[in-house]
């Protein structure tokens, strides 16, 4: 019998390039969503988490719960409503998970959750690793409210794992997409002082990750979800126009540019974060892509020759 895997977020960048590579390996997957959508390629239970309710047959389903819900950091303004959303769609997705777990009969064996580097907050050049200070800015908190959440869920006795997540490449969403567009414009340049770090890590490493992290019993706790060798902006920017085969025309886009045009956001590609993956690498783990120009190439060498 295949080991069934429920996934929060399954609809999402991460979450639907995982349920492929899960498919891909011989396990069976099922999404929690607010739809019950009829078109879904996956088995679909309903959740709602604003209603507090779950299709309590989702967990009885399950071996393993991937959690990658959550509102997109990057997706909208930050308003006051808005951040709220950012920190209740983890959270009380999480404390869901959790109290339906404590009441219902399951096989569940493992819970595996996303987090982010953000926990880190603006660290300059220091390197960072599982054990360091976390911050106190608006990510931080989320971030240590979403592992908290995730946390209690070792309470019940369930092998628990949070992946912290870098900057996860792909070209289908995310950052990248985003910061390729000037580039492919001929406007791309280093973003404030174009010195802060960028600890990243492409998709089918990061999911990678969370298979081994189903399949190895011995990962338990926290882990840095990123690949061994951050670089900085500057450095992102000039292999990513090497990449894509166009020049580099500007000059930096200032600091001010972007407090401007992003307000609170503008700390998500501001703040420098060097993030170690040495615990990750201790656990006999391998990345498939560990420098920024093989894991770009994977992306758009192919289509620009």
């Amino acid at each position: 019998m295949p080991e069934k895997i429920l996934i929060t977020g399954g609809s999402g960048m991460i979450g639907n390039r995982l349920s492929e590579m899960l498919i891909d390996q011989g396990y069976e997957v099922a999404h929690l969503s607010r739809d019950s959508n009829k078109f879904s390629k996956y088995k679909t239970f309903r959740w709602d988490v604003k209603q507090n309710y779950i299709d309590e047959n989702a967990i009885t389903y399950a071996d393993y719960i991937i959690h990658l819900a959550g509102a997109g950091v990057a997706d909208e303004k930050w308003t006051e409503e808005r951040k709220k959303e950012i920190l209740r769609s983890r959270v009380d997705s999480a404390n869901l998970l959790y109290n339906c777990l404590q009441k219902s009969e399951h096989h569940v064996k493992g819970f595996i959750s996303a987090s982010a580097i953000g926990i880190y907050g603006d660290s300059g050049d220091q390197l960072v690793s599982e054990e360091s200070i976390l911050a106190d800015d608006f990510l931080a908190e989320v971030c240590k409210a979403w592992e908290a959440s995730s946390w209690q869920i070792t309470n019940l006795g369930l092998r628990t794992v949070i992946l912290r997540l870098g900057i996860v490449l792909s070209n289908l969403g995310g950052a990248l997409p985003q910061l390729a567009r000037p580039v492919k414009m001929m406007a791309g340049a280093p973003l404030g002082s174009g010195k802060q770090y960028m600890s990243w890590i492409h998709i089918d490493d990061a999911c990678r990750l969370f298979i081994r992290a189903i399949e190895d019993t011995h990962f338990s706790g926290v882990y840095n979800a990123v690949a061994p060798h951050p670089v900085t902006n500057k450095e992102f920017t000039k292999e990513l126009a090497e990449a894509m085969h166009k020049p580099l025309v500007l000059p930096k886009v200032p600091e001010f540019a972007l407090n401007l045009m992003l307000g609170q956001k503008s700390g998500v590609v501001l703040d420098s974060q060097r993030v170690s993956a040495n615990k990750v690498l201790q656990t006999g783990f391998t990345f498939e892509y560990n420098y920024l120009d093989e894991a770009l190439e994977s992306f758009y060498d192919k289509k620009m020759k």
